[in-house]
């Protein structure tokens, strides 16, 4: 098989850049190591930046998330028992979409189906070879049967641990990383959210975190052990937990119900450098992972396949390779901004276990600066919203 951009992964940012290629009259073969059901399965986080609304739209995959999203014009941070809005809108004159990452997804699936692109799923052993040259190849096997697929380019859009990433020799890459000692324990339900927007929580017993995926659909956090286990969290442990963490007006204004599915995230920020080795790029969680305190791993993700859809179709339309030289410095600038904003978001609201009396007071006047000064929450709006491409 030959293609132009072999594509490795069918999460959203593979499939994300499979539409805007083809919208340049790029042609592309995306292939994905599991099922998709089983990527349809994958239950993630659904804060939208602008940024990444209007590239879903550009790839023609956002008009039920136009119609359907929930637009935030702001967040709530609590702390001390009181809670206190930060106004994005006010402060940036932008919003936030609340949206299923899981229905991304499925829009991205539904819109590669509708243009006739070719999704190889189930594809085992891939394997990539010469992207330090001019022909790179990517192996697989589907059904017992060997294939080979020849291209221009390799995108690996294949997450944290997947071949991409693993492919790149060991001294023609720098990885940076922070483990974090703690994890959110994560519970979902069929109950109406607590607030209309998302509350972010400190306190003492540990960081929490009020959201939702629609009117009738909630999804809550609380921070737990980084080796704890869902085993140990029944569900009215976990509303017993959340309660204790909420304001009075959360309290009595919380509805709980059975869980739909629980699960336990741990926490890292992670970085490799660079994102381009020959024609082999990186994107998305294959060269970075932020905590999710931020709501920056989607959007980090579209906003490197905005430069890389952005570089290719330059390479094809222009015979220029300017934008494919400059696609990891680029986007890694972008890609430490982020991961600032996570480490800081995740440093000031969760409880470490060396934090001690001093680390608390000094998170209480950090958090009370961050209310009581416009230039403070103007800091935080904006990188919450999304910073500029």
């Amino acid at each position: 098989m030959r293609t132009q951009v072999a594509i490795i992964g069918a999460g959203p940012s593979g499939l994300l850049l499979g539409q805007l290629l083809h919208k340049h009259g790029i042609d592309n073969v995306i292939l994905e190591a599991r099922t998709g059901d089983y990527v349809l399965g994958r239950v993630r986080a659904g804060v939208v930046e602008k940024g990444t609304a209007d590239l879903l739209a550009e790839a023609g995959a956002g008009d039920r998330l136009k119609r359907e999203g929930l637009v935030h014009d702001g967040a709530e941070i609590s702390f001390s028992g009181e809670r206190h809005r930060i106004d994005f809108r006010e402060l940036t004159g932008k919003a936030v979409v609340v949206y299923g990452q899981t229905e991304i997804t499925r829009d991205l699936m539904d819109g590669r189906k509708a243009t006739g692109g070719k999704t190889i799923y189930e594809a085992a052993d891939v394997s990539l070879h010469d992207f330090d040259g001019n022909n790179p190849k990517v192996r697989y096997r589907k059904d017992g049967v060997e294939h080979e697929v020849a291209c221009d380019f390799i995108a690996g859009c294949d997450g944290y641990h997947g071949i991409s990433r693993r492919s790149v020799p060991s001294s023609s890459i720098k990885t940076f990383e922070r483990v974090y000692p703690f994890g959110w324990m994560g519970l979902l339900s069929e109950t109406p959210p607590v607030s209309h927007e998302l509350i972010y929580i400190h306190h003492t017993r540990g960081f929490a975190l009020c959201s939702m995926r629609s009117p009738t659909r909630s999804r809550y956090y609380v921070q737990c052990d980084a080796g704890d286990m869902t085993e140990n969290w029944s569900d009215q442990r976990f509303w017993d937990e959340l309660k204790a963490r909420l304001d009075q007006k959360g309290r009595d204004e919380l509805v709980t119900g059975p869980s739909i599915e629980k699960t336990i995230a741990p926490l890292r920020s992670f970085v490799a450098e660079p994102m381009r080795f020959g024609r082999l790029f990186l994107a998305g969680d294959a060269a970075h992972i932020v905590p999710p305190t931020g709501a920056k791993g989607l959007n980090l993700a579209a906003s490197d396949i905005h430069y890389l859809s952005k570089a290719l179709a330059e390479h094809y339309t222009e015979k220029s390779s300017a934008g494919i030289d400059g696609y990891s410095t680029r986007a890694l600038a972008r890609v430490w901004k982020a991961e600032r904003f996570s480490w800081w978001m995740t440093g000031l609201l969760h409880k470490f276990p060396d934090t001690g009396e001093f680390g608390e007071k000094m998170q209480l006047a950090e958090l009370e600066y961050l209310v009581s000064s416009k230039s403070a929450a103007t800091a935080l709006a904006e990188n919450y919203v999304g910073l500029p491409y």
